[in-house]
């Protein structure tokens, strides 16, 4: 949401969105910029969010707002700052350096949106393991991959698979979560829907959004489905039986599971326990 926007900080408070993303960069105009980073510092400062995480999108470092921007969102202490443009891991390091005073809840999350990024994913995704980086949440610019590459924006995104799984492989390898990119056309609900689903069964964890109408049906895609919970269930349940016990394999409905399943059942259990907890 554009931290410009006063109207729509307010009405950031009401929405069932995991987290609100107070944006300095591309959803604010140049003489905009120091309106938006006053008004989200106060946001941040005022809460009301929880909830919610709330995360500052500030300007790139090459920008001529970027200091100003990571100095007030270190004070404003949100539970991570965005930033965009990143494409190697020294990037991050100095990130890190000017967050240095910062509380240390404060994440990094990173965008990747151009090809010398994904080429350099593997590093960047591995600054994680110095937490001076900060880094936690890799957030795909899926309209800026498409400019960058001329790769285009078609149903299934057959022409881009190839990136967002390399991004998806290297946040997985270095315990990130990874988020997918915006869908620009607001109208059509069953492309949206789609893409949901499509960016759900790649491996990402969420999606990001750019209108509250999107926000229902996203929660929708990304949460189990009730079959899937109680299967869950019944896997961690017999998992847990003291006749399965040091098991590792085992029969469940004619079925063969392994541990590892016995792993991605107690995440979806988590997970569902999270969302109900939450509702």
């Amino acid at each position: 949401m554009p931290a410009s926007n006063a109207r729509a900080l307010e009405k950031a408070r009401t929405l069932a969105a995991d987290v609100i993303i107070l944006d300095l960069e591309d959803a604010v105009a140049p003489d905009s910029k120091k309106t938006a980073r006053e008004q989200a510092v106060m946001a941040v400062k005022t809460t009301g969010f929880a909830p919610r995480e709330v995360i500052i999108r500030v300007n790139a470092l090459h920008t001529p707002w970027s200091a100003d921007d990571l100095a007030a969102a270190a004070v404003a202490a949100p539970d991570a700052i965005l930033v965009p443009k990143i494409s190697s891991a020294e990037d991050l390091q100095i990130i890190g350096e000017k967050l240095s005073a910062a509380p240390a809840s404060v994440a990094v999350w990173a965008m990747i949106e151009s090809p010398v990024a994904i080429l350099n994913i593997a590093s960047i995704a591995a600054a994680a393991k110095d937490s001076r980086t900060r880094l936690a949440v890799f957030v795909l610019g899926t309209n800026d991959i498409a400019k960058e590459t001329r790769a285009r924006i078609v149903p299934g995104r057959l022409p881009m698979l190839a990136a967002l799984s390399t991004v998806i492989l290297a946040a997985r390898t270095n315990g990130l979560d990874v988020l997918d990119g915006v869908f620009n056309d607001i109208q059509d609900v069953a492309g949206f829907k789609r893409e949901c689903e499509d960016g759900r069964d790649l491996g990402f964890d969420g999606k990001t959004l750019i209108h509250p109408s999107q926000i229902e049906p996203c929660n929708a895609v990304y949460s189990p489905a009730e079959s899937e919970v109680i299967q869950a269930k019944k896997i961690v349940a017999a998992f847990a039986e003291p006749g399965n016990k040091g098991k590792g394999v085992i029969t469940v409905d004619g079925r063969m599971v392994e541990l590892l399943h016995a792993e991605i059942a107690r995440r979806t259990v988590a997970l569902h326990d999270a969302i109900t907890a939450r509702s």
